[in-house]
């Protein structure tokens, strides 16, 4: 009856909406019926490489169908991302991106994609902590005596950033704490954790994993944890906020993405799989073992944490005075 009830176009353009509907049930349905790419816009062996080759595995047995991991580095992982924008909607295309995700809009002035428009997440992954540390040679034994001293001594402290998205940790440390800490950039974490060791860099924030064996030979000295809670491989060290900067909060984190225009009956099978892998206790105690914490979170809270992130950075990028390239 309801066709007979419209006009000619609007009965048409009824008919395509639910072709339309019914194709993209089918597609799902059937998905996926070949390989898959879990692009990494980032270098092999970094951390989220590590992560997304775990967890490729994983979702192959998962999925029955391989899941190839690509690395497009470049841009402090702009290249990688755009690509995985633009790539076709249909779910064989998933982006693995880092915290730099979150705060590359606000320190690039253009970017080829919109990363709250053209993405859709799929969960957020892992995170992980971050810990404040410093070279021994310098005479502090905590976060209010860093602080003390580099009001003592201006312009005499630097710290290192790898990328433009590790500088904002340490911008934030610097503004909540009325300090000015030199920011020295380097073109990856290697070198510059070995500045840090050899005394030219005097502090900084570093990946627990990364840091935590130099921190127990006394190479670095451990301030604080940059999360909200304290580590679980060092429960003695308090985190910045215990420390005297109440509301502190930094941590590394990664996350899973795909084209915005994904049906969503394929982000959710994506997402039911990954939470599922991500909190099995084998898979979540081997990424344990590496540094990772794992997270599992429903879609819509994760497109809310991104744009939460976006936020936050922006505005610690402008307390700092930092204006975008």
């Amino acid at each position: 009856m309801l066709f007979h009830q419209v006009g000619s176009p609007a009965r048409a353009a009824l008919i395509a909406c639910l072709l339309c509907v019914v194709g993209a049930t089918v597609s799902a349905q059937s998905w996926p019926n070949k390989p898959l790419k879990l692009i990494v816009p980032y270098a092999p062996a970094g951390g989220t490489d590590v992560l997304a080759r775990n967890l490729a595995q994983k979702l192959t047995e998962a999925l029955g169908q391989p899941v190839v991991v690509e690395n497009r580095a470049g841009a402090d992982g702009m290249i990688g991302s755009e690509f995985a924008a633009r790539a076709p909607a249909d779910g064989y295309t998933m982006l693995i991106a880092s915290s730099s995700h979150a705060i590359n809009p606000t320190l690039y002035a253009k970017i080829n994609f919109n990363t709250v428009k053209d993405f859709s997440c799929i969960t957020q992954t892992a995170k992980q902590q971050v810990i404040l540390v410093v070279h021994p040679s310098l005479p502090v034994n905590n976060v209010r005596e860093l602080i003390q001293y580099a009001k003592a001594n201006p312009g005499t402290l630097n710290f290192a950033s790898p990328s433009k998205a590790t500088q904002l940790p340490m911008e934030l440390f610097n503004t909540m704490a009325g300090i000015k800490m030199t920011n020295v950039p380097y073109k990856g974490s290697a070198p510059a954790l070995t500045d840090m060791l050899a005394g030219r860099i005097q502090a900084g924030f570093g990946g627990g994993a990364s840091v935590a064996p130099h921190i127990k030979t006394g190479r670095l000295r451990a301030l604080a944890v940059g999360d909200d809670r304290r580590s679980s491989f060092m429960p003695d060290l308090p985190t910045v906020a215990e420390s005297g900067l109440p509301d502190f909060h930094s941590v590394v984190w990664t996350g899973m993405f795909v084209p915005s225009a994904t049906p969503r009956a394929i982000v959710n099978r994506l997402n039911e799989e990954v939470v599922r892998i991500m909190t099995s206790p084998d898979f979540k105690s081997k990424l344990e073992g590496q540094g990772f914490e794992p997270v599992a979170s429903a879609p819509e809270r994760c497109d809310g944490f991104i744009a939460t992130e976006i936020t936050k950075w922006a505005k610690v990028a402008k307390d700092a005075g930092i204006q975008p390239e």
